[in-house]
């Protein structure tokens, strides 16, 4: 093979250098790593060409079409779930904290089961022969799935039972088997049994009168066999209450030592198995083991066939409580018969049974936290509330807001101002209008109590209310109904998409003419996530924005067939297509070429093939994702000249912002989209300009250089998919944030 010299010039210092030993390490880390191998091969030469080969890199040039080159998402998404399990193993956090990270991997590990594992069971159903970014089919899908699956639950129980319950013990919090307690225990357990627990129980009998009962999505449940006085067995089914403690506190007998003695709980399903007879007198309890289901929760909303979507989706919420399930979860000492009686009535498939070492539902976890324990939790942040924003400012805040933009930093700053302003304009005698979008309202929502009040005061209020948000679907039909009951013009939704941008719009008459005043987010209206997820929030009286934000609503509300707009980008109008102009400018710049994007999720084929692009052209890329990642960092020839960062930490890092080097005249972006098809084609999405000059030094100086800098909480990608941290370091990003939380864009 003839090797151009020029190319392996050009190779060789775009790569760093790398050896051929180097490519072998990449190409073995692959799974079926077509584009490194045949990297290897380019650079593995022969006769009067091995000193040139020895020390070249790639030469010949892979397809960016190979499916080598994408990473699975689903096998992705695990991955993510794997950091998060990291931060429970990790001693540098405090234990109820570690506590609370467990929790949430095994919830989020519920969702995975309900959606991704769902979805793709329906695909199989369906004979669907798609194959996935990668090349898999469905059923190859499932299997790598069902593998990950079964090292994650190991290594979950194994962070439980081997670092965090002796953990606890040291602390003087011990979870312990009821079996564990002594005859005082007992009697006291028992006793709160009798009071508390009992009255809450329905045994379910199952026989030829009385059918298979409906088991509830997540719900725990005890699978009960009962021998008769004339030595017929029954089987019963009796549902742990869920609205009752997971943990039963072991009352304290008298305290005889100085130091206090140890807080002590036992799981509540242990309690109850051991307490059957109450529940069948005169029968007796051959044996009993819980059993956890988890059921399919992707139901599709046919909006087509729809004359009244409130109801399509009401529908389709009800419809979810009887999909099938996708998981049984039961104890290794279930016998075959118990196993048997599940997986036949249940219609579960052997393969989707999973035998536990420990209790079921570790997401009950999430009762420890609560323990009034400060020194083993988080010193609790206080968001900070600029100067400008507080009530004891001196100008009013569409004074504040007219004179120049106004960023916020989520949860490090307050999310306050944001109710401030629409409260502010539910009463101003000068405001005419109030326009937004809601999409995870939550409880007792402030911005629909502000919402309420302007209607009273004869504002015109339309909201945009998405009754499509997953598992938010019932809360938002509740606020749909509340709104419209009062008079709020409430639009449900668009046909066939999901409305996920965040945009609030205010129309104040001020003199003799119209402003219009702007809030635009990254995150959600939700006060409650505001303290626990990273975002950024805008405040602008722009006129360009304004005039945009008013085209916006009017495509959401009316009809309009609108395919530009002035500053925003919107999708699925403008906002591929502008990503590709931006990044396509980067590419042009070469090695004068620089990008940042930090975002939640990057699976869309179309821009990960664009950011290869970018790598080959010599663009250094920077690439700061917090969950699925369908890009292949490192790859020589490839990807190089992109580093994948993933960080994982005490908030939910849920903010996207993307930067353009643009050589100098930068450009950069935020807002509620991630570089995902569903975002860009299935979703009414929404990226805004920063073009304040402070905002963007804060943003570009401050924000993202801090989370290039971390290297406590970050995750570095590997070519595998696989991520790796430093861990030596002591710069973590949030801990940054919380200290300089009182650092202003200036």
């Amino acid at each position: 093979m003839k090797v151009d010299v020029e190319k392996v010039k050009v190779a060789r210092k775009r790569a760093g250098h790398r050896t051929v030993a180097n490519l072998e390490v990449v190409a073995s880390t692959i799974e079926d790593a077509a584009p490194a191998k045949a990297a290897l091969a380019a650079v593995a030469g022969n006769g009067a060409n091995a000193e040139i080969s020895s020390a070249a890199p790639v030469v010949r040039e892979v397809s960016l079409d190979d499916p080598s080159l994408y990473m699975n998402r689903e096998i992705s998404l695990l991955e993510f779930q794997k950091r998060v399990l990291e931060e429970a193993r990790d001693t540098r956090n405090k234990l109820l904290e570690r506590v609370k990270f467990l929790s949430i991997v095994c919830s989020n590990l519920d969702e995975f089961f309900m959606v991704r594992v769902a979805a793709l069971k329906q695909k199989l159903s369906a004979g669907n022969k798609d194959l996935s970014i990668d090349g898999k089919t469905v059923s190859q899908q499932l299997t790598a799935v069902r593998d990950r699956l079964d090292e994650l639950m190991q290594a979950i129980y194994d962070c439980f039972q081997k670092q965090l319950v002796p953990g606890l013990q040291r602390q003087g919090i011990e979870i312990v088997d009821y079996s564990e307690l002594d005859h005082r225990e007992r009697a006291a357990v028992d006793d709160y049994y009798i009071a508390t627990i009992f009255p809450v129980l329905t045994p379910l009998a199952f026989d030829t009168g009385r059918p298979f009962p409906h088991i509830s999505n997540l719900s725990l449940n005890l699978a009960i066999v009962l021998r008769d006085t004339d030595g017929r067995q029954h089987f019963a089914r009796l549902k742990v209450p869920q609205q009752l403690p997971q943990l039963v506190v072991v009352p304290q007998g008298p305290v005889r030592k100085k130091t206090a003695p140890p807080q002590r709980f036992v799981w509540i399903e242990q309690v109850i198995a051991a307490n059957l007879g109450a529940l069948f007198p005169g029968l007796k309890i051959v044996e009993s083991h819980p059993f956890h289901v988890t059921r399919d929760a992707e139901v599709a909303i046919k909006e087509i066939e729809s004359d009244d979507l409130l109801e399509t989706v009401e529908e389709a919420v009800w419809r979810r409580r009887f999909r099938k399930p996708v998981r049984l979860q039961t104890d290794v000492g279930i016998s075959d018969d118990i196993l048997g009686i599940l997986i036949e009535n249940l219609e579960v498939n052997p393969v989707d049974v999973f035998r536990v070492h420990g209790p079921l539902d570790l997401t009950r976890l999430r009762q420890l936290p609560s323990l009034d324990r400060c020194e083993l939790k988080d010193e609790p942040l206080e968001p900070f509330t600029p100067p400008e924003f507080s009530a004891h400012a001196d100008e009013d805040i569409f004074t504040v807001i007219r004179r120049e933009d106004h960023l916020l930093h989520h949860p490090f700053q307050s999310f306050l101002p944001i109710v401030d302003l629409l409260r502010k304009a539910a009463h101003d005698p000068e405001v005419l209008a109030i326009k937004m979008t809601l999409y995870r309202v939550g409880l007792g929502s402030p911005i629909v109590k502000a919402l309420l009040e302007a209607i009273e005061n004869g504002k015109q209020v339309a909201v945009l209310l998405e009754l499509k948000a997953r598992f938010d679907e019932e809360s938002n039909i509740e606020w749909a109904r509340a709104l419209e009951r009062e008079g709020v013009h409430v639009v449900y939704g668009l046909l066939g998409l999901k409305v996920h941008c965040k945009i609030a719009l205010i129309v104040r008459r001020e003199h003799d003419s119209i402003r219009r005043y702007v809030h635009l987010g990254t995150g959600n209206y939700n006060p409650t996530t505001a303290r626990l997820y990273t975002d950024f929030s805008l405040f602008t009286a722009d006129a360009e924005i304004g005039a945009d934000a008013t085209d916006l609503f009017n495509y959401l509300t009316g009809y309009s067939h609108k395919s530009d707009f002035r500053r925003l980008l919107i999708a699925p109008v403008t906002l591929r297509k502008r990503m590709v102009e931006l990044i396509r400018r980067e590419i042009a710049l070469g090695e004068g070429g620089r990008l940042i994007f930090k975002m939640n999720a990057l699976e869309d084929k179309a821009m990960i093939r664009l950011l290869y692009e970018a790598s080959r052209a010599g663009v250094r890329v920077d690439l700061i994702v917090r969950g699925l990642c369908c890009l292949r960092p490192g790859i020589p020839g490839v990807s190089e000249n992109i580093v994948v960062r993933s960080i994982v930490g005490r908030f939910l890092e849920h903010s996207r912002v993307y930067y353009f080097g643009n050589g100098g005249n930068e450009e950069m972006y935020a807002g509620s989209a991630d570089l995902m098809p569903r975002n860009l084609d299935r979703r009414v999405e929404l990226l805004f300009p920063v073009v304040n000059p402070k905002i963007v030094r804060y943003l570009r100086d401050v924000v993202l250089e801090k989370y290039l800098a971390d290297n406590r909480k970050v995750r570095l990608g590997k070519p595998d998919g696989t991520y790796e941290s430093p861990r030596a370091g002591t710069m973590d990003s949030q801990a940054w944030f919380i200290a300089h939380r009182t650092l202003q864009a200036d």
